[in-house]
C-alpha cells in the first residue's frame, strides 16, 4: 500500500526544538503535499451516483422483492426501478445475486400512518395538543442497549416516526409530546402526533432489516435504505461472506446503518452512511473485511449513550485483519472509529476523523493493532454522561489496554485531548490477561493548546504500565507554550523539556504555535499570537 503524505504548511519561524534532535528532524516543507485522507469540502464523491448502470430482472415498485430474489437462481442481477419499494420483510439473496438500481429506488422499512384523530391531554403546563392513531405497535418488547438518558432509557425502541421525511424525536410520556416529537405507548398500541398529521406524510418504521445473508459472494450498489426498525446493534444491511456493498445511501434506520458479521473479505465501500439511530457501521467475527471510502456522518441521532455504547461512526469486534481506511467519519454522537474487544491485526488508515463527540480513535483491548496517516482533528467535545476532558476520557486516539499497536504518521488536532494511553483493569479473554504493552507512537503531528488537553498515560491501581512498554519518539508537538504542562504521566503533568526527562520524546519536535486544518487535511502551522 502506497503510504499517505500529510502535508504541513508553517507560517513563521515557530518552530522550536527541544532536547537533542536527530539528524533527520528537519521542519516540516513549506510546499503542501497530497493528502490522500478524502476532505470534507464536498468532493467526496459517495452513495448511489458513483454505481454502474444496472441490467437484469427488474423489479418494481408494487412487487414483493424478497418473493422474486428468493424464486431466482443464484448470480441473477436484479435492477430495482426508480421510486419507493416497500419492504416487508428482509431480502436474503442467493450466493452471487445482485441488487442494484442506476434508477434511484429507495428500500424503505416504514408504513404509512393514515388514520390519525385529535387527542387533547392535560398537564402541568396546561392542555397539550396532539393527534393519535391506533392498532400501529408491535407488541412490547425488552430493553436492549444503554441510553445517553439512563432516566428515561427509550432510545431501544426501534419503530420511528417521520413527518414529511424528517424524523421526530421520540418522547417518553405523553405529557411530553410536543411540535417534533412523538410518544409510542405499547401498552395502549397508539401512537401520539406533536404535529398536525392532515396534509402530511407520516410514516413509521416496522421492518427490521432489508438485506441479510441468504448466499455469499453478494453485489449490493446504487439503493437508498432508510426507515427500518433496526435493534440494536442490528444493521439495515447485514453483509455476509464476500460480499461487496457499494455506493448505496443508508441513513435513517434505528440502530446500526450497515453491519458485517461473519463476513470475511467482504468489502463496504463509497457508501454514505449517515443519521442512522445508533451506529453507522458495525462489525464482528469477521476475517479480513475492508471498509473504504464510505462517508460515516451524523449517526447516533436516537440517543445512545455517547461515551461508552456502541454509539457514533464505525465500531468492529472480534475481528482479524482487514481494514478501515480512506473514509470520512464526522459529526457523528459517539466515538469517530472504535476497535473494542479482541480485534487482531487491524489496520487503521488514511481517514478524516472530525468533530465526533468522544474519541476520534479508540483502541480498546485488541493486538498488533496499525493506526496511521489519519487526519484527526475536533474530537471528544461531547458533554453528555461519562465525557470529560481528562486523559482518562480519551482524545484524538485513544490507545486502551491493547498491546503491540502502533500509531504513527497521524495529524492530530485541536482535539480534547492528543494521545491518550490507558492502562486499565479489564479482566481476561481469549489471549490471556487484557494488559497494556508495547505501544509505540511515533513521527505524529499533534496539536494541543489551552485547557487541560495533554498528550501521555494514564493507569488504575491494578494496571501499572512497566518500564518500556510505551515509547513515544519523533513527533511533532505544536503547542501554545512550551512552558505549558502539554504532558502527563501516571498522575504526573509535565512541560515539553520535563517530559523529555522522563524518556519520552527525547527526538521530537516542540512547536509553539497554532494549527488551523482545512478541508482538504493541509494542516497550516500558524505562529503564537
Amino acid at each position: 500500500m502506497k503510504k499517505a503524505v500529510l502535508a504541513v504548511v508553517v507560517v513563521g519561524t515557530s518552530l522550536v526544538a527541544v532536547g537533542p534532535l536527530p539528524a533527520n528532524s528537519a521542519p516540516p516543507d513549506d510546499e503542501p503535499q497530497v493528502v490522500t485522507t478524502p476532505p470534507r469540502d464536498g468532493s467526496f464523491r459517495t452513495g448511489p451516483a458513483v454505481a454502474p448502470s444496472c441490467t437484469g430482472v427488474t423489479i418494481g415498485t408494487d412487487d414483493d422483492a424478497a418473493a422474486i430474489v428468493d424464486q431466482a437462481p443464484a448470480g441473477t442481477t436484479f435492477c430495482f426501478t426508480a421510486g419507493l419499494h416497500r419492504i416487508s420483510k428482509p431480502i436474503q439473496p442467493k450466493a452471487n445475486q445482485v441488487l442494484a438500481s442506476d434508477r434511484g429506488a429507495v428500500l424503505t422499512g416504514s408504513v404509512p400512518l393514515t388514520r390519525w384523530s385529535p387527542s387533547n391531554t392535560t398537564s402541568p403546563a396546561g392542555v397539550n395538543r396532539a393527534w393519535v392513531t391506533t392498532g400501529v405497535l408491535p407488541p412490547a418488547y425488552p430493553r436492549t442497549g444503554q441510553c445517553e438518558d439512563n432516566q428515561a432509557n427509550i432510545c431501544y425502541l426501534r419503530e420511528q416516526v417521520f413527518r414529511d421525511d424528517t424524523h421526530l424525536t421520540r418522547v417518553a410520556s405523553r405529557e411530553k409530546v410536543a411540535p417534533g416529537t412523538f410518544y409510542a405507548d405499547y401498552a395502549a398500541n397508539a401512537v401520539y402526533l406533536g404535529d398536525s398529521p392532515y396534509g402530511h406524510a407520516i410514516e413509521m418504521s416496522s421492518t427490521p432489516t432489508a438485506i441479510e445473508p441468504g448466499g455469499n459472494n453478494v453485489i449490493v450498489r446504487g439503493l437508498t435504505i432508510e426507515h427500518f426498525a433496526t435493534p440494536p446493534q442490528g444493521g439495515a444491511i447485514v453483509l455476509g461472506l464476500g460480499w461487496h456493498v457499494y455506493g448505496n445511501d443508508i441513513g435513517w434506520n434505528h440502530a446500526v446503518g450497515a453491519m458485517l458479521i461473519n463476513a470475511d473479505s467482504a468489502v463496504l465501500e463509497r457508501n454514505r452512511i449517515h443519521d442512522n439511530g445508533q451506529l453507522g457501521v458495525g462489525q464482528y467475527s469477521t476475517l479480513k473485511g475492508t471498509i473504504t471510502a464510505n462517508e460515516v456522518s451524523g449517526n447516533n441521532t436516537d440517543g445512545f449513550w455517547i461515551a461508552d455504547w456502541e454509539s457514533g461512526g464505525i465500531k468492529t469486534t472480534w475481528s482479524s485483519g482487514g481494514s478501515v481506511s480512506g473514509n470520512l467519519i464526522e459529526d457523528n454522537l459517539g466515538v469517530g472509529l472504535w476497535s473494542d474487544a479482541y480485534d487482531d491485526s487491524r489496520t487503521f488508515a488514511n481517514n478524516q476523523i472530525a468533530d465526533n463527540a468522544a474519541d476520534g480513535i479508540r483502541y480498546e483491548i485488541g493486538r498488533n493493532g496499525v493506526i496511521e496517516d489519519n487526519v484527526i482533528s475536533g474530537n471528544g467535545f461531547g458533554t453528555g454522561r461519562g465525557s470529560g476532558t481528562s486523559l482518562w476520557d480519551g482524545g484524538g486516539i485513544n490507545v486502551n489496554t491493547s498491546s503491540n499497536v502502533q500509531v504513527r504518521d497521524n495529524i492530530v488536532a485541536n482535539n480534547v485531548n492528543g494521545i491518550a494511553i490507558q492502562s486499565r483493569t479489564r479482566g481476561s479473554g481469549p489471549w490471556g490477561t487484557n494488559v497494556l504493552r508495547d505501544i509505540v507512537v511515533s513521527g505524529n503531528r499533534v496539536t494541543m493548546r489551552g485547557g487541560t488537553t495533554a498528550t501521555g498515560m494514564v493507569q488504575n491501581a491494578g494496571a501499572v504500565i512497566p518500564a518500556g512498554e510505551v515509547t513515544m519518539n519523533d513527533n511533532s508537538y505544536i503547542l501554545d507554550s512550551l512552558g505549558a504542562e502539554r504532558f502527563q504521566k501516571t498522575g504526573e503533568w509535565y512541560t515539553a523539556k520535563q517530559w523529555q526527562n522522563t524518556g519520552q520524546d527525547t527526538t521530537s519536535l516542540f512547536t509553539i504555535g497554532k494549527a488551523v486544518l482545512d478541508a482538504t487535511g493541509i494542516l497550516t502551522v500558524l505562529p503564537a499570537s
